[in-house]
């Protein structure tokens, strides 16, 4: 929602359009930061109560938002969002993981990963168009209105899970967490595919447009299709992993994404109409996610499972990060306008890409997976 109403904060609040970037790297940045913190104390507590709390933590931080002033203050609010976002994500995905037996978690995981795709697409343009109708402020207080919403339909379904607590085994400190094997090869298979996802995804549109010729108008109804195929494709890719395992999927997954950036963006130049491109970067990206997704959710016992998924959330952030501080580094500006350098991007990617489904059949066959 932030990088959209990047215009609206230059003029309204008197942003400098240089550091809209800093505004869309806070949140991130925070989440991290709360995800290394939560690996210390998230499992010490009721998962249905932390998630409460972060859910309100993060519905205060996007109300903030609202009531911004200048930059400082819009700085603060995004800051304040993900340091309980973070947290609110991993412990989410911990209460899923404690609720869904292992043979049915791919489905489940696939199912919560549709549902980023379809807050992804409906966002930009819902955004967009209640900040153009009410003004700027007002996507942030729906937001917030929306969910405080889901913390109070969270208080009523969500079970009260508190299983970890009372688990005979004693819960491992972050140290010893860091020290297994495995879990060290779940992070940097989670770190390798986020560093090769967004060191694309920020790129994508800019390229499309300069490079492939495709209407900016066009790009919303492009989103809005990708992101309606991805939320089909990753339910499906769900329902497989379960079937036949992730690393057979992984393979499949891959090869599509190693084709689609070979087709798309290796040349400097779309071999394929754009639309299959795009739609097909989309939906093999998500559908390797919940790969990678189901079997890192299989690596951490009950009483420390809220620790690992934050440790796993900071990872994620930075790697995203990561990702995005590559553009600047190998693409520059042609006088035309294209963009040059998506070739040696593209390649990185493409490399990344092949090493993990090797990296995840790896960690799937390690003998103290959960």
């Amino acid at each position: 929602m932030i990088m959209p109403l990047g215009p609206d904060f230059t003029t309204e609040l008197h942003i400098p359009a240089s550091l809209l970037g800093l505004l869309g790297a806070s949140y991130a940045v925070s989440a991290s930061l709360a995800g290394l913190l939560g690996a210390w104390l998230l499992d010490r507590f009721d998962r249905k109560t932390a998630l409460l709390w972060a859910l309100l933590g993060l519905v205060t931080g996007t109300a903030a938002g609202g009531f911004a002033v200048g930059f400082k203050s819009m700085m603060a609010a995004r800051l304040l969002a993900g340091l309980f976002g973070g947290p609110a994500t991993s412990l989410a995905v911990s209460a899923l993981t404690d609720l869904v037996p292992l043979e049915r978690r791919g489905r489940a995981i696939g199912a919560v990963m549709g549902a980023f795709s379809v807050a992804s697409v409906v966002g930009v343009p819902t955004g967009l168009w209640l900040a153009r109708h009410g003004g700027l402020r007002t996507p942030f207080f729906v937001v917030a209105a929306i969910g405080l919403i889901v913390t109070v339909m969270t208080s009523f379904s969500l079970p009260s899970l508190r299983a970890h607590l009372t688990h005979s085994a004693p819960p491992r400190s972050l140290h010893e967490l860091l020290t297994r094997r495995v879990v060290r090869l779940a992070l940097l298979t989670i770190a390798l595919s986020n560093v090769a996802t967004f060191a694309i995804v920020p790129n994508i549109a800019p390229y499309l447009i300069r490079n492939c010729g495709m209407p900016r108008q066009s790009m919303e109804y492009l989103y809005a299709i990708g992101g309606a195929c991805s939320f089909v494709s990753m339910r499906i890719i769900g329902w497989l992993v379960d079937r036949y395992g992730a690393p057979k999927l992984m393979v499949w997954t891959s090869a599509l994404l190693v084709l689609d950036l070979a087709l798309g963006f290796l040349p400097g130049r779309a071999i394929l109409p754009v639309a299959v491109l795009f739609v097909g970067f989309l939906v093999s990206s998500s559908s390797r996610n919940v790969c990678v997704n189901t079997t890192c959710s299989r690596v951490a016992a009950p009483s420390e499972r809220a620790r690992y998924q934050s440790l796993q959330s900071a990872i994620q952030h930075l790697a995203a990060a990561v990702g995005a501080s590559l553009g600047p580094i190998f693409l520059r500006e042609l006088s035309d306008g294209r963009i040059h350098g998506m070739s040696g991007l593209s390649m990185l990617s493409i490399t990344l890409t092949m090493m993990l489904p090797f990296l995840l059949a790896k960690l799937y066959h390690q003998v103290d997976l959960q």
